[in-house]
């Protein structure tokens, strides 16, 4: 067994590890320490303790190159708090040296530790930048001014992010002196020179700093802004967890603000205040009272959701514009998001086996999809088809109404429940339309399975019998058009 001793901090655990590999010391082999952690711990001038493989005095280091994602990866993980992270690291390190790239894949057990370290210690980043909250220092305390900060505050982060987090005060706060102090360390920034020092916490550290002119306006300002009628507590500490409250300032307003909002100020609202106010009231209709927005002219252009970043391409419809039955489908599946065309995948070809039962030609239909956009997940190397959620839907309706609005088809048939809610602009059961004939802005529109549904039966007995439901939906759909089309040539 080898002893590594080094510092807490990644510079030291690089290089040891890159001295390790040189003298290729497996990783189950080594057992990391941390100076300092115990009397038997103490800095040692030698790396390895022990039966090292070469002599302690080699100070070799291996060549690793590494990807820009991994390197990213190894420094957020090396700031979560584990005290096994240094030895779990070298592992990583020590199957990519290898030659095993599966290590930086989520998809690897390791990779997954390492994506789920990383991802938490960015959080706590974002968290300290956020939940930080400096305070004027106390006016009484007795030592000399310029010995002490302006500002000082008091954190405790989930992970070692003091170091990351205070480089981005100290840009942000130019020359303007601080002290953040956490429980494992401190921060001191003199308005040129940043300073590190890991201790433990002081008593005073953590005490209440007097409340400056600067924090009493922005309470004030922070209690002016809370509206009881639309208090959602579920969502206000998904956005600032509870844990948080006791550093902030207006953390010790908000329980008394809900409290307040529950015994009747939801209902109330802001009405006292908006009544004292003058002038006169202006009707307005919804629809006027929605901003301009510049509507994009091609599909390709589209950004009315964020589907469009994960997709190969757009799907748009095709077929005739002159076509008497349209059929509108959920969205593209993997084979239409690379062929940048409607039911060409195993749904497509068994709507064809319909379409042909019910005495239809593919030509002469018009096809789409209500999503235009395909929404997956990736399971395994597989981009499995992800359900469209209702703001993407109501972003493509902008592309569906344009279709049906230059078709003008007489039927419409929806394939699933995605399609007719999509069409009607309400959710609405599947089931209680099936079979029925519906009126939409002088279309008859009816409703049948989408072919997806019959290729996800186990059995061959209930294939068939989705497959039978679209066909007769699809013959009635020919027969409905055929009456339109007979209605029209009649002589009035």
């Amino acid at each position: 067994m080898h002893i590594v001793t080094i510092e807490d901090t990644f510079a030291a655990w690089r290089e040891a590890a890159l001295q390790a590999l040189a003298q290729r010391v497996a990783p189950e082999t080594i057992e990391w320490r941390i100076a300092g952690e115990g009397d038997d711990h103490a800095v040692r001038p030698t790396l390895f303790d022990g039966d090292a493989v070469t002599p302690p005095a080699s100070k070799a280091r291996a060549e690793v190159r590494i990807s820009r994602d991994l390197a990213e990866l190894l420094k957020d993980a090396a700031l979560y708090r584990d005290t096994a992270r240094w030895a779990f690291l070298y592992r990583v390190l020590w199957r990519w040296h290898g030659g095993d790239r599966s290590v930086a894949s989520p998809a690897d057990s390791d990779g997954a530790r390492l994506y789920k370290m990383a991802k938490a210690v960015r959080r706590a980043k974002h968290d300290m930048i956020a939940y930080v909250r400096f305070r004027l220092r106390d006016a009484g305390d007795a030592a000399p001014a310029p010995d002490l900060p302006e500002y000082v505050a008091w954190y405790e982060p989930e992970h070692d992010v003091l170091a990351w987090s205070a480089e981005h005060f100290a840009r942000r706060m130019g020359r303007s002196t601080w002290l953040i102090s956490t429980p494992d360390g401190a921060a001191w920034w003199d308005g040129t020179a940043l300073r590190l020092e890991r201790r433990t916490a002081r008593s005073n550290d953590h005490r209440h700093h007097a409340a400056d002119e600067a924090e009493a306006l922005w309470l004030a300002y922070y209690r002016s802004t809370f509206n009881p009628a639309r208090v959602n507590e579920t969502a206000l500490e998904q956005h600032m967890p509870v844990r948080f409250w006791k550093g902030l300032p207006e953390g010790r307003l908000i329980p008394s603000m809900i409290s307040e909002a529950k015994r009747g100020a939801r209902r109330v609202a802001q009405a006292s205040g908006v009544g004292v106010l003058g002038g006169k009231s202006v009707p307005v209709d919804a629809q006027s009272a929605q901003p301009a927005r510049q509507q994009p002219s091609t599909l390709d252009a589209c950004r009315r959701c964020e589907l469009w970043r994960h997709a190969t391409q757009a799907v748009d419809g095709i077929g005739p514009d002159d076509a008497r039955i349209v059929l509108i489908g959920e969205q593209p599946g993997d084979q239409e998001d690379l062929a940048g065309k409607p039911f060409v995948g195993p749904a497509g070809r068994l709507l064809d086996v319909a379409i042909e039962r019910a005495g239809l030609s593919r030509d002469s239909l018009y096809l789409t999809n209500a999503v235009k956009h395909f929404k997956w997940m990736l399971r395994g190397k597989r981009r499995l088809h992800k359900t469209a959620a209702q703001q993407e839907i109501d972003a493509c309706a902008y592309w569906l109404e344009r279709e049906l609005d230059r078709v003008k088809p007489a039927v419409v048939v929806t394939l699933g429940a995605t399609a007719l809610s999509a069409l009607l602009h309400e959710k609405i059961s599947l089931s209680d339309c099936i079979d029925r004939t519906l009126d939409v802005d002088g279309m008859q529109v009816i409703a049948t399975w989408h072919p997806s549904y019959a290729l996800r039966q186990q059995h061959d007995d209930a294939r068939e019998r989705v497959l039978a439901a679209i066909a007769a939906t699809l013959t009635r759909a020919r027969e409905l058009a055929d009456a339109v089309r007979e209605r029209q040539r009649a002589p009035h």
